[in-house]
């Protein structure tokens, strides 16, 4: 589905990471993989540091205290959120929804909007989309869209495939009506058929999560899960990827009219380096306007990957310069998303450190 919004800015972004950094070098006897093989790995999908948050941290509790930060130092202000969508597969509970306990902690007005969207890798462009919007209201000047992701809590120890990637992460990003004639282009696209490649067996109501549900089992690839933990086909998610990102990166861009050498950078959610990689490649993209350094720094924090790419990789320079840039998120569900838009001039952009 193309979408097209006018009159809409993104006026801040902070990302948040916890505290503890966890190294792949540290971990490498987890694995039933053998030395030399896990180091070719390293190499060639971005093992390095991760973020990971301590036992009891709630996404919640990175959502506040990023908010109090700009709260705090003058970048928000409590009386001018007119709404608060948090975009997360790792909520506080099943039941109240996480966005009412971050309004109710930070003490925010009653008179506002608080949604949650169960969203993982394409969740950032799709929180970005409901923003625009709520923006279309009247009464609704400003967006908080929280994004955020605790995934490493749901990875197995013993999952060579996915345990030294995953990460966390939240990112707060302000949304705001435009006096300028801005558009902004989107594409959302969905297939729930393939639903089965990246998810979490056991834990909802469908299958509870129980003693026999917790028992590791170890698959013909030497990775030992249990139905609670996060199971990926890593064959299929590639595939998809290199299939269905690049058609719809070519459609947004015919639909803004605009040529791929038009964009200035192609913040992409990034599973992993080589998966970005070969993506460029396939798109014809350089590796200088497709960053693939987040993984190897902070780890995957599912859809939190792209706000990171943005503050980590062109932090100060969007305080005072402005560029074309092309938003991506693709994985679970199986979903993919993008966005086209100016971004610049922001109030904010940087990345700090959850201490608590």
């Amino acid at each position: 589905m193309n979408l097209k919004f006018q009159n809409k800015k993104i006026t801040g972004i902070l990302t948040v990471l916890p505290e503890n950094e966890v190294n792949f070098d540290d971990e490498i006897d987890n694995y039933d993989f053998s030395r030399a093989q896990s180091m070719k790995l390293k190499l060639i999908m971005g093992y390095g540091k991760r973020r990971v948050v301590k036992k009891g941290t709630a996404v919640s509790d990175l959502c506040i205290f990023g908010m109090n930060y700009l709260f705090d130092n003058g970048f928000l202000k409590k009386e001018d959120v007119d709404a608060i969508i948090l975009v997360t597969q790792s909520p506080d509970h099943f039941v109240p929804a996480t966005s009412h306990i971050i309004q109710g902690k930070l003490d925010l007005k009653q008179d506002m909007i608080c949604l949650d969207i169960n969203q993982a890798c394409s969740g950032y462009p799709i929180g970005l989309n409901q923003a625009f919007m709520l923006l279309n209201q009247e009464e609704v000047n400003k967006v908080v869209v929280l994004n955020a992701d605790m995934m490493s809590l749901k990875v197995s120890a013993k999952d060579r495939g996915s345990r030294p990637l995953t990460g966390d992460a939240a990112s707060i990003t302000i949304v705001e009506k435009d006096s300028a004639d801005s558009v902004i282009y989107g594409t959302v696209n969905v297939d729930g058929k393939g639903a089965d490649s990246l998810i979490i067996p056991a834990g909802g109501f469908k299958i509870p999560s129980t003693p026999e549900t917790a028992k590791l089992r170890t698959d013909k690839g030497g990775n030992s899960r249990s139905l609670d933990h996060l199971v990926m086909k890593g064959d299929d998610v590639f595939n998809f990827v290199q299939k269905e990102v690049p058609p719809m990166i070519k459609n947004l861009l015919a639909k803004a009219n605009r040529d791929k050498n038009e964009i200035d950078y192609y913040m992409f959610h990034q599973p992993n380096k080589f998966m970005l990689k070969k993506l460029a490649d396939k798109m014809g993209v350089s590796y200088d306007k497709m960053p693939n350094n987040v993984v190897e720094n902070f780890g995957n924090s599912s859809g939190v990957s792209v706000p990171t790419n943005i503050t980590y990789n062109l932090g100060e320079q969007l305080l005072t310069n402005s560029f074309l840039i092309c938003l991506a998120g693709f994985g679970a569900g199986l979903s993919w998303a993008s966005l086209l838009l100016e971004m610049g001039n922001l109030n904010f952009c940087n990345t700090i450190d959850y201490n608590n």
